[in-house]
């Protein structure tokens, strides 16, 4: 009895060891990670960066070695503080304030201490790093920028932020990311797959190879590298003939919405941005408040779309028929309007005027007349007046555009309900706000927005968005780049408005901006330039714009140039959007005493002096 008692007992006791280790062991126990094995060092291999080309396969954006001093600060010893400081050229005051900051994101992964160590520093202190647990030297890749022109559109990277890595699990403390341009814009694409390796470390942390074999090891997967639809060519010229100039040029492909330059003045070396002199240079460029060099003017600068809007009123008011390519009215100089005979000036020269010499000359009081005739149609004001808000919005105007840029302003397009807040205590009409038909009032654009509407009208109706990428290595571009965006307006309007455009050359405003053998088709324009100094509105110098198309009879380009404080838009617009047209269309230039003008003149007198003593004036040629 004994005996059985003893047998059970031992069995008992071996099944519930049994039982308990298999509980143990298969139920409740975590699973071996190596990631969390502090006898292994993770070490992240950065991928190759996507090279970034021209329309034309010119190699714009590459890279270069770089190596950073990385930390895990669970692992730092006690260390000789000063060797490291001086072998890092850095104080005392960085290193601790970089060691707080690292363990604070976390004490067992790592981060970077000191990014973009040159090749030399990287020498001299690789001999040396295993003196100092918890640190070591990383290889990445650094961006190389193979122009000094695009920074605008084609961005910069840097460190990550707090944001960056709520946002995105992809990213941990130290890693780049593209902040501006080409480079956020298609961040997901350029940046590529993190790989991994794993290295065995001995009971005294030091590395005695690879883990496994290297059998766990992941290799990183280079980025996508990106052709942008730039024709970097252009962009260097128009570059040039914006020197001491603030303004834009925005050049659209109309057949395809591809943007072929984006130029942004005053601009600055993309290189400046890269390394570590990032922080210092970048700052330098912020606290610019002159010319504000970081800022795209292209996507971001908003005024007041001046007479090349004439353009749209009078293809709604054709499209309306309140107008036909028959209709005059004469114009004295002025237009004449409301209760209290308000006067709109006029500089187009006078006399009678229809659809075609208004658009040419730059009457006023043409397209006044239209815009008011349009908007009092049936009487029905707000209705109507929505009806005209849409239809200008369906060129573009007024919204982001859909495209692929990372940044922009919608502008400014009215609705009746705008009108009906600003103005509550009365029934407003066309009157109230006529200053709309001349592209002043509350019409507010920005220069891709005018050379988008500009490429619909080459197009006789319809626009493809503007985009910056032409093509993306291993995958295809958006399938909304290449829809058309249609604009209710019947061809035979824009066919009208066609010749208008052309007689601007041939005896209008542009008269003197012809090229030879070139047909183009284009409208001149002055934006009214208002700021208020010490709380008063003052009229500053008023901005030069000019938009244009060419071939006539076939499109290749669109352009919209913005020159501020540049006088008429003939002045200066003018001459830039006719040397860009022969630089593209013809790679050479005819007239060089024109192009030395544009070169060599500064306006940087009209943006240093606070403001200007000019009258108050309304001139839209």
């Amino acid at each position: 009895m004994r005996k059985i008692l003893l047998f059970l007992i031992v069995i008992t006791t071996s099944v519930v060891f049994i039982l308990r280790l298999f509980y143990l062991q298969v139920y409740n126990s975590e699973p071996y990670s190596i990631y969390e094995d502090n006898a292994v060092r993770k070490v992240l291999t950065y991928p190759k960066r996507g090279y970034i080309y021209d329309r034309n396969n010119h190699l714009l954006v590459s890279n270069q070695p770089s190596y950073d001093v990385m930390i895990i600060p669970g692992l730092v010893k006690e260390l000789d503080t000063l060797e490291f400081c001086d072998l890092l050229k850095i104080s005392k005051t960085y290193f601790y304030n970089k060691i707080e900051r690292t363990s604070q994101y976390s004490r067992r992964l790592p981060s970077v201490f000191l990014a973009h160590l040159s090749k030399e520093d990287y020498g001299f202190l690789a001999e040396k790093i295993r003196k100092f647990d918890g640190f070591y030297i990383q290889k990445r890749n650094l961006r190389q920028y193979n122009t000094k022109i695009g920074a605008n559109v084609l961005g910069y990277v840097a460190e990550v932020n707090r944001s960056n890595l709520e946002k995105d699990n992809y990213y941990s403390q130290g890693d780049i990311i593209g902040k501006q341009g080409v480079e956020l814009s298609y961040e997901k694409y350029l940046r590529g797959e993190k790989g991994i390796k794993f290295i065995q470390k001995d009971r005294f942390n030091r590395d005695i190879g690879s883990y496994n074999d290297g059998l766990n090891d992941k290799n990183s997967i280079a980025g996508n590298d990106l052709i942008i639809t730039i024709d970097s060519e252009l962009q260097e010229y128009g570059e040039l003939l914006m020197s001491n100039k603030k303004g834009a040029i925005v050049a659209i492909e109309p057949s395809t919405g591809e943007l072929l330059s984006l130029v942004s003045a005053p601009s600055y070396n993309p290189n400046l941005l890269v390394g570590r002199e990032r922080s210092k240079n970048y700052f330098e460029l912020y606290k610019d408040s002159i010319y504000k060099p970081l800022i795209d003017k292209g996507l971001l600068s908003t005024f007041p779309a001046g007479s090349p809007f004439k353009v749209i009123v009078g293809l709604i008011a054709l499209q309306e028929n309140v107008i036909n390519d028959k209709k005059t009215i004469f114009c004295g100089g002025e237009y004449i309007y409301g209760r209290n005979k308000k006067s709109m000036k006029c500089h187009c020269g006078g006399g009678y005027r229809n659809i075609y010499n208004a658009i040419s000359e730059s009457c006023n009081s043409y397209f006044a007349d239209a815009y008011r005739n349009t908007i009092n149609k049936n009487k029905n004001i707000s209705e109507n007046f929505d009806m005209w808000s849409e239809e200008v919005k369906s060129f573009g105007l007024g919204n982001y555009l859909n495209n692929d840029l990372p940044i922009g302003k919608k502008g400014m397009i009215p609705t009746s309900e705008f009108y009906d807040r600003w103005y509550p205590d009365f029934k407003w009409g066309p009157t109230t706000n006529l200053s709309n038909s001349i592209g002043q009032g509350e019409i507010l654009v920005t220069p891709i927005q005018l050379a988008n509407m500009i490429a619909a009208v080459a197009n006789k109706g319809y626009y493809y968005t503007p985009h910056i990428i032409k093509q993306i290595q291993g995958d295809s571009i958006p399938l909304r780049f290449r829809q058309k965006n249609i604009i209710e307006i019947e061809r035979k309007h824009f066919d009208i408005v066609e010749v208008g455009l052309s007689k601007v050359y041939k005896s209008g405003t542009g008269k003197l901006l012809k090229i030879p053998g070139v047909e183009i088709c284009g409208k001149s324009g002055t934006a009214e330039n208002f700021t208020k100094i010490n709380g008063k509105k003052t009229q500053l110098t008023d901005h030069s714009i000019f938009v244009a198309y060419a071939p006539k009879n076939d499109p290749q380009i669109a352009i919209a140039v913005l020159v501020e404080n540049g006088y008429y838009g003939s002045t200066w617009a003018g001459r830039i959007s006719s040397l860009m047209i022969e630089k593209y269309l013809k790679g050479r230039i005819s007239n060089k005493r024109i192009e030395k003008l544009v070169v060599n003149k500064s306006l940087d007198y009209e943006y240093k002096k606070p403001f200007s003593n000019k009258p108050f004036k309304i001139n839209n040629l």
